[in-house]
């Protein structure tokens, strides 16, 4: 056992020190996705209106430009809302690994907002930079660096969820739809406000969840320190059935969890005009996604699969 702990530490410590700098994502990159998706163009990127269609083209432009191909015939997983149509955006990475290839690991996060909130000094857009701009650019960044490097065994699945705002309904839809065609789903991991860091906390991210499986001790494991960690907030008010790993959960009774570093304690314009481009900590965000980034490698490598249920 012992000299399986050494194995597994030496691996871990490959994976970190030959981690490629050259494609790890920067501030301005960063910057500029959130920019756009919360710039006042699109007008809170309301589910069903044009704003929402541009920044859906946005992000099947990045996926081209990047190598991601689509998982279904084109990019867009649409559903209808009553008489409104919205659709996901999802693309696909496919593993290097003959038979790990099979089995999938989902990157999400929602690129829809609220569109209009209350006026607040003659600005009634709800630009969403936070919530969740912060989370579509992580995950645009991640597709970025695995298309570049092609380092998962398993296949990738990167998701952008329209409709979260209005109940899950994207989410929802495609864990509905991914079940009925028996999709081979390992974990889910769902990225949500990660615009702003914590003070005070000896960690970078919380997952939402934290007790049913033991992922953060596996996702801390891979990073090698604490990164990630547990907020009481996030339990007292029911996080994990917030935000779009929740559907997945319902559906595949496996670990699909929420990391975020907004708990609501630390940030002031959840669901306000005044969730702005300006006020994201881009510096924080490139870390955590640099930070990340191994660790995913690390989740699509793994012989067997090591994150379970509790």
């Amino acid at each position: 056992m012992k000299k399986i702990y050494i194995v597994l530490l030496v691996v871990l410590l490959f994976n970190f020190k030959n981690f490629d700098r050259t494609s790890a994502t920067t501030e301005e990159e960063v910057k500029e996705m959130v920019s756009f998706l919360a710039s006042d163009d699109l007008k809170g990127r309301n589910t069903g209106t044009l704003e929402i269609t541009e920044a859906a083209k946005y992000i099947e432009d990045k996926f081209k430009s990047y190598g991601i191909k689509p998982y279904f015939e084109g990019y867009q997983d649409e559903f209808p809302i009553d008489s409104l149509k919205g659709f996901n955006v999802v693309g696909v990475l496919e593993g290097n690994d003959p038979k790990l290839k099979d089995e999938y690991v989902i990157l999400g996060a929602h690129y829809d907002h609220i569109g209009y909130g209350k006026k607040v000094d003659q600005d009634s857009i709800a630009n969403g930079a936070n919530d969740n701009a912060s989370g579509s650019a992580a995950v645009l960044a991640m597709a970025k660096h695995f298309a570049k490097e092609k380092t998962n065994k398993r296949s990738i699945m990167f998701v952008l969820f329209s409709a979260e705002e209005m109940g899950l309904l994207g989410s929802g839809h495609l864990a509905k739809r991914l079940k009925e065609e028996n999709f081979n789903l390992y974990t889910m991991l769902n990225f949500e406000m990660i615009g702003v860091p914590f003070t005070g906390r000896d960690y970078d991210v919380f997952v939402t969840g934290y007790d049913l499986s033991n992922v953060a001790e596996k996702l801390n494991n891979y990073n090698g320190s604490k990164f990630v960690g547990f907020s009481e907030i996030a339990k007292k008010y029911g996080l994990f059935r917030a935000s779009d790993n929740y559907p997945f959960y319902q559906e595949f009774k496996l670990p699909c969890h929420t990391l975020s570093s907004c708990d609501l304690t630390n940030y002031n314009f959840y669901h306000k005009v005044g969730d702005e481009a300006q006020l994201m900590d881009y510096k924080y965000m490139a870390s955590i996604i640099n930070k990340m980034m191994p660790v995913i490698e690390t989740v699509c490598n793994t012989p067997s699969q090591e994150i379970k249920m509790n």
